[in-house]
């Protein structure tokens, strides 16, 4: 309940200043969250640049797997406004990721921060990797051994070999009670 608080408070202040008098998207003040802004204002040409390049980093909430700047769903259009007008201001790029972060949570960014939980993300598909190819060295060492033959007190102490017989005759049903029984579900004697 702790952590819900903030993010209340912070959405009670952000939905009230998010509309403006004419129905257009106004960005809350971010000094109040971010701090002032610590970049140079940006226009033109190289505005629209930054805007795709920082958008890019940010996920849209909606597609979920798509960044703002590809997104065409309603949100992602806000959000890159959102951006292009911080930007305009002269907002940094961490300032920008860091106030969308406290809108939206860590969710947000396309790549996560290596601290907490995150490091698993960052951690595990090298580990796997790693522990893969140690796997394989030793299926494939294995594979290159030869074989060891069995010597031949192992393989009659292991193996009980019947002495051999020129004139060996199949077993009969006295020798048998197994073949005898099968022999009579079957339907008769043979």
């Amino acid at each position: 309940m702790k952590k819900l608080l903030p993010l209340l408070v912070l959405i009670a202040t952000l939905v009230p200043a998010a509309v403006a008098q004419e129905g257009t998207l106004k960005v809350p003040d971010a000094a109040q969250f971010v701090g002032q802004p610590q970049g140079a204002p940006l226009a033109g040409q190289q505005l629209t640049t930054r805007t795709n390049e920082v958008a890019a980093l940010l996920r849209c909430p909606v597609c979920q797997g798509m960044a703002v700047a590809d997104s065409p769903a309603e949100m992602a259009v806000n959000m890159k406004e959102q951006v292009r007008e911080l930007l305009a201001r002269g907002y940094t790029e961490e300032q920008i990721l860091k106030y969308f972060e406290l809108s939206y949570g860590q969710f947000v960014l396309l790549k996560p921060k290596f601290e907490g939980f995150n490091t698993m993300v960052w951690l595990l598909p090298g580990i796997a990797l790693v522990l893969g190819a140690v796997i394989l060295y030793f299926v494939f060492k294995n594979l290159n051994k030869p074989a060891v033959a069995p010597s031949a007190t192992t393989a009659s102490a292991a193996v009980p070999v019947p002495p051999p017989t020129a004139n060996r005759q199949p077993p009969t049903e006295e020798d048998d009670p197994y073949l005898a029984r099968v022999r009579d579900m079957v339907g008769g004697k043979q």
